[in-house]
C-alpha cells in the first residue's frame, strides 16, 4: 500500500478576471443622432455591440434661424426615447452623450437638453471645438498607430474632419500637436448659409469655393502650409471618395488617394445632379446632399496646404469617445492627449509673448507642490494637468499690460481655445491664472461668484499652489530637483539647494501666502540648502 503525502497540497495561484464592462457613446450631430453601445474588458479593449444611426437634421434649424424647429426637436426626444431603451436592454451604466455646432449654436438648445433629460434621464453635454478636435485626433493616432511606417511619424500632417457645421483641422509634427482649429464650413451649413437650390451645378459650385476659400485662408495665417506633406481625413464624404478611388494599406483601415484623382472624381460631382449621383454611387439622397460641399472642402484644404498625398481613415469623433469611456472605467490615462495639452497652452503662451523660463519653472513647481499636498486636497491627476497648464498661461495677460495682468490673462485663457479642454476646465485654469497674485477669490467677484461651490473649492486648492509657486520663482528660476519638501507641525518648510539670498522670494510669499494658509492650514518657510 502507497503511503499518503503528508505535504500539503500545492494550491496554483487564482487570477480574477473582472468583467466587461459596457459603455455607451452618443453624438448628437448636424443631421443625425449616432450611438454605439460596447463592451470594455480590464485590459482596455473596445468590443461594439450595437452601432445605430436616425436622421435628424438639427442643423437646418440652427444655421438657418438660430434656433431648433419644433419638429426636429420632438424628433429628437423620440430617438433619445428609442436609445434609452436599448440601453435598457443592453444594462448599460457608463454612458456620455455629446452634441457638438448644430446644438452648441442654438439659441433654444438648453430647452432640448431638459427635455432630453427629462424623459429619459440621459444628461447631453454640448461640447467645444477643441474637444471635438481632441477626440478626433485620439481616435485617428489609435486606428493609424505610432510606428515609424506611421503616416504621423514623418513630417507635417494635417486631420482633417469636414463635419455638418464645420470643419476641425489640426496640424501635427511628427504626431505632435502644433494647432488646432474650427473653421466654419460645414457641408449642411454651407447650403443654409448659401440658400443653394435654384442655382446650376456649376454656380453651386462656385459659390461653394468661395466661402470654403475665404475661410480657410484662416489656416494659411495660422501655420506654414507649405511645409504639410500629407492631409489625413475623417468622416462619411471622405470614406465616400476612399472607396471609389482609394487604395488600402497595410491593416489599419487606411486608404491613400491620389490628389489628381481626387480632382478628377469632384469634377465628376460638380457636374451630376444629386438624383444622378444618388443613382450612380447607390447612396442614400440624404447623404448626397452632403457630398458636394464636403469634397469641394478636402480639394481646397489639399490646395491650401500643397499635400503630397491623401490619408482617409474610417475613425470618428466617435471613437475617440469611446476611447475616453474606456479609459474611465478602466482607469488609464492618455498621456499623448495629455503631452499634447501642454504643447497647445505653450504654443499660446508664446504666441503672448510670455517669458517661457520663468512660466515652466512656476508649473513645475506648482505640480510639485500639487504632489506633496496630494492628501490634504485630494484632487485627481486631471487637476494637476490643468494647474500645470495654468502656470504655462499665469503671466499671458502681460501682452495687453503689466498692470492687473492677471485680470488680462483671465481674458485671455477664457476667450481662447487649448486642444484638449473642455469649456469648464478653461473656465479653472482662467480663474487660477486671476488668482495666482492680488485679490483673494472672493463670491463677490461675478464670475467666479457665479461658479458652483464644488468648483471654487478647486479653484481655491489650486490658486493656493500657484500663488506659493509664483512668489518662490520671483527673483530666479530653478530646477526642480533642488527643491525639497518638509513638514514640521504646522510649517511646510521649502528648502532650495545653492541658494544665498532668498530675501526677494521671502518677501513675495509673504504677500501671497495667506489663501494658502487658509486653505492648507500650513505656514510657507523658505530655506536655503547647502
Amino acid at each position: 500500500m502507497v503511503p499518503l503525502s503528508t505535504k500539503p497540497e500545492k494550491k496554483l495561484p487564482t487570477t480574477t478576471i473582472e468583467p466587461p464592462k459596457r459603455v455607451a457613446a452618443i453624438d448628437v450631430g448636424v443631421n443625425s443622432i449616432r450611438m454605439v453601445i460596447a463592451e470594455v474588458d480590464s485590459k482596455g479593449k473596445i468590443i461594439p455591440l450595437e452601432r445605430l444611426r436616425r436622421a435628424v437634421r438639427l442643423g437646418q434649424d440652427a444655421f438657418r434661424t438660430g434656433r431648433l424647429g419644433g419638429r426636429s426637436m420632438r424628433a429628437t426626444v423620440a430617438i433619445f426615447r428609442d436609445y434609452a431603451q436599448m440601453l435598457r436592454l443592453y444594462e448599460v451604466k457608463n454612458i456620455r452623450a455629446v452634441a457638438t455646432s448644430a446644438v452648441r449654436e442654438a439659441s433654444n438648445a438648453d430647452a432640448l437638453l431638459d427635455r432630453i433629460f427629462m424623459a429619459t434621464g440621459v444628461n447631453v453635454e454640448v461640447i467645444a471645438p477643441a474637444e471635438e478636435s481632441r477626440m478626433a485626433v485620439t481616435a485617428v493616432r489609435e486606428a493609424i498607430g505610432g510606428g515609424k511606417r506611421s503616416p504621423l511619424a514623418k513630417g507635417k500632417s494635417l486631420i482633417v474632419d469636414v463635419g455638418g457645421g464645420s470643419t476641425l483641422v489640426t496640424v501635427l509634427d511628427k504626431g505632435k500637436i502644433l494647432t488646432s482649429q474650427s473653421l466654419r464650413i460645414g457641408s449642411i451649413r454651407l447650403q443654409e448659409m448659401l440658400g443653394t437650390g435654384g442655382e446650376s451645378l456649376q454656380q453651386s459650385a462656385k459659390m461653394f469655393r468661395r466661402q470654403i476659400l475665404n475661410e480657410s485662408a484662416r489656416l494659411r495665417h495660422s501655420v506654414d502650409t507649405d511645409s504639410i506633406d500629407t492631409l489625413i481625413a475623417i468622416g462619411g464624404d471622405a470614406r465616400f471618395a476612399a472607396r471609389e478611388i482609394g487604395v488600402q494599406k497595410g491593416e489599419n483601415e487606411l486608404w491613400e488617394i491620389q490628389v489628381d484623382q481626387f480632382d478628377q472624381l469632384v469634377r465628376h460631382c460638380t457636374r451630376r445632379s444629386p438624383e444622378e449621383l444618388a443613382k450612380r454611387y447607390r447612396l442614400p439622397f440624404g447623404e448626397v446632399e452632403t457630398l458636394l460641399p464636403a469634397l469641394l472642402t478636402h480639394q481646397i484644404l489639399l490646395q491650401t496646404v500643397h499635400a503630397k498625398r491623401m490619408i482617409v481613415s474610417t475613425a470618428s469623433m466617435r471613437d475617440g469617445l469611446l476611447g475616453e469611456l474606456a479609459r474611465d472605467v478602466t482607469g488609464t490615462e492618455d498621456k499623448a492627449i495629455e503631452q499634447s495639452i501642454t504643447e497647445s497652452a505653450t504654443t499660446l503662451a508664446k504666441k503672448f509673448h510670455v517669458d517661457m523660463d520663468h512660466a515652466e519653472s512656476v508649473a513645475n513647481l506648482s505640480v510639485r507642490l500639487f504632489d506633496e499636498l496630494q492628501s490634504d486636497h485630494g484632487l485627481d491627476n486631471r487637476y494637476r494637468l490643468l494647474l500645470r497648464v495654468a502656470g504655462i498661461l499665469h503671466e499671458a495677460g502681460g501682452f495687453i499690460s503689466n498692470q492687473a495682468h492677471h485680470k488680462h490673462s483671465y481674458y485671455i485663457i477664457s476667450h481662447s481655445e487649448i486642444f484638449g479642454l473642455n469649456r469648464s476646465e478653461l473656465k479653472i485654469v482662467a480663474h487660477v491664472a486671476r488668482y495666482h497674485r492680488k485679490a483673494l477669490p472672493l463670491p463677490s467677484h461675478d464670475d467666479y461668484g457665479s461658479l458652483p461651490r464644488a468648483t471654487r473649492a478647486v479653484i481655491n486648492k489650486l490658486a493656493a499652489i500657484i500663488r506659493v509657486a509664483d512668489a518662490i520663482c520671483r527673483g530666479r528660476s530653478y530646477k526642480a530637483d533642488l527643491i525639497h519638501f518638509e513638514r514640521h507641525g504646522d510649517d511646510l518648510i521649502v528648502t532650495i539647494e545653492g541658494a544665498s539670498d532668498l530675501l526677494l522670494e521671502r518677501k513675495a510669499l509673504a504677500m501671497k501666502n495667506r489663501l494658502f494658509e487658509d486653505i492648507y492650514g500650513m505656514h510657507v518657510r523658505l530655506e536655503e540648502g547647502v
